[in-house]
């Protein structure tokens, strides 16, 4: 009888750590289901979302620093650095995110020798460490854009 009892007290307890493991498991994976965020008013026709968020992590499309009323770039390409880090500031906030949760961009520039005029304006963006970065001479971008920017934030 003995034998029996603790194989039913050993029973029990695996069968309890394997329910909470199951629980836990279920858990996480309903964090990491991939999660659309998107600035207010965005057009519904546009075939991407301005970001993705899987459990802590955010993944950012590609953003222009086109001035809001025209669709165009500004006149200056300081501006249009601006723009472009206001517009990845905006999506991350949605997020509950600030700049210093990105953690990698990738900057797309149809002019690299406008390399210095874009960390002229990317640097007073970062408090602490700036993320992990590349700058990109990728040719004509879209709407005759200067930069695009996309990157990663993980929340802490």
């Amino acid at each position: 009888m003995q034998t029996s009892k603790v194989g039913f007290v050993i029973g029990s307890v695996v069968g309890a750590m394997m329910a909470t493991a199951a629980s836990t498991l279920t858990a996480s994976q309903a964090s990491t289901e991939p999660q659309a965020i998107n600035l207010p008013g965005r057009s519904a026709t546009a075939p991407f979302s301005d970001a993705v968020l899987v459990g802590k992590t955010l993944y950012l499309a590609g953003r222009l620093g086109l001035d809001q009323e025209t669709g165009r770039p500004p006149s200056t390409a300081e501006q249009e650095a601006r723009n472009v880090l206001e517009s990845i500031q905006q999506v991350l906030s949605e997020a509950d995110m600030t700049m210093d949760n990105l953690v990698q961009v990738q900057v797309f520039c149809s002019d690299v020798s406008l390399y210095g005029v874009f960390n002229g304006v990317y640097t007073s963006y970062f408090h602490d460490m700036p993320p992990a970065r590349a700058f990109i001479g990728s040719g004509e971008l879209l709407f005759g854009a200067r930069f695009e920017v996309m990157g990663t934030a993980v929340k802490n």
